[in-house]
């Protein structure tokens, strides 16, 4: 894409904008943008398109037609039928639904770089898989610490190249879908956004894979349309991530739904991981509530770690420290050398 500007000799602190973009007006995405741009511009005017060509070979492909242009498939897309033996989704040299459980682990929240930095190192010798951290973070209040934004993206980008560990972080809005994706490698849909529409389809449209958490008072067939969108908008690559639900029983922060774990992989060929951390909201209990979730199906765990629990600036009650996460780490991969992290994975 490119975009330039010139002023309008015509009237005074006027510009008209010149843009390029990849596609044609046949193309029904690039056809609701124009529709969304007239509504906003004084004037809109198509100077025309041309087809891109290298070398005697056509490079345009055909646009990819949004699901809701479409017709309803019979059988849906997130169905197990579609793929009994399930399906694998692969992030750099990791793969959900293989052999082995992923173990993604990290800060709620990426504080400064000093602080990732530490966590990463100490996830990957103590033998995680994957670095978890929010750039971007939806907070109750208004208030709270709402994250480092492209700061926050590019100390995670660091600390893959430190470590070797892909990065998986959230993404709030559509807005935002682009300058992360340049950084994650997987793009976290999170429990408020589940039934975010307009994300579900950005997120698809990136091209990365999508974890999807279902959300805190989400059925799980709501939770499975959910990930219908991404799949009806062209990428396959889709984890979902149990991380519990809203009940009447207020000892825990939620209650974790291991019903779920099962009935999602009878249902679906989506592999599944699962989120103890805000399942309990205690550091106590996400070690056992862990190897409950293996137990169950899981194909992975996500869970909250920061060097110093007691001085997190969100969620320090249900993040593990670094010795507690080693013997998770320990209990998931056994048999591993420790030190080596997600380079072994």
């Amino acid at each position: 894409m490119a975009l330039q500007s010139r002023p309008e000799r015509s009237a005074p602190w006027t510009y008209r904008f010149y843009v390029d973009v990849d596609g044609t007006t046949t193309d029904p995405r690039l056809a609701e943008a124009l529709e969304e741009v007239e509504a906003l511009a004084a004037r809109v005017v198509v100077l025309g398109s041309y087809e891109a060509w290298i070398e005697g070979s056509r490079l345009s492909a055909p646009p990819p037609i949004p699901a809701h242009h479409t017709r309803k498939p019979e059988v849906p897309l997130v169905d197990r039928r579609r793929n009994p033996e399930g399906s694998q989704v692969s992030v750099r040299h990791l793969v959900f639904g293989g052999e082995e459980p992923v173990l993604i682990a990290g800060p709620c929240s990426v504080e400064s770089e000093a602080m990732i930095l530490q966590t990463a190192e100490a996830v990957a010798a103590a033998g995680g898989d994957m670095l978890r951290g929010g750039a971007y973070k939806p907070r109750t209040s208004p208030y709270d610490f709402q994250g480092l934004g492209v700061k926050g993206l590019r100390y995670l980008a660091d600390a893959r190249e430190r470590t070797g560990l892909p990065v998986v972080t959230e993404v709030l809005s559509w807005e935002e879908v682009a300058v992360v994706a340049h950084f994650a490698d997987m793009l976290q849909v999170g429990a408020r956004n589940m039934q975010n529409f307009t994300l579900l389809r950005a997120v698809s449209r990136s091209g990365k894979p999508v974890l999807l958490k279902r959300g805190a008072g989400a059925t799980i067939e709501e939770w499975l349309m959910a990930a219908e969108y991404i799949l009806a908008e062209g990428n396959p690559n889709v984890v979902l991530c149990e991380r519990g639900i809203r009940t009447f029983e207020r000892a825990t922060r939620h209650t974790l739904d291991l019903n779920a774990v099962v009935m999602v992989r009878e249902r679906t060929h989506l592999p599944v991981i699962v989120d103890p951390s805000h399942a309990a909201g205690l550091r106590s209990l996400v070690t056992p509530l862990s190897m409950g979730s293996l137990a169950a199906g899981a194909c992975g765990l996500m869970v909250e770690v920061h060097p110093d629990p007691a001085k997190a600036m969100s969620d320090g009650e249900q993040s593990l420290d670094i010795p507690m996460f080693a013997e998770l780490a320990r209990r998931v991969h056994p048999g591993r050398t420790r030190g080596m992290g997600s380079r072994l994975a």
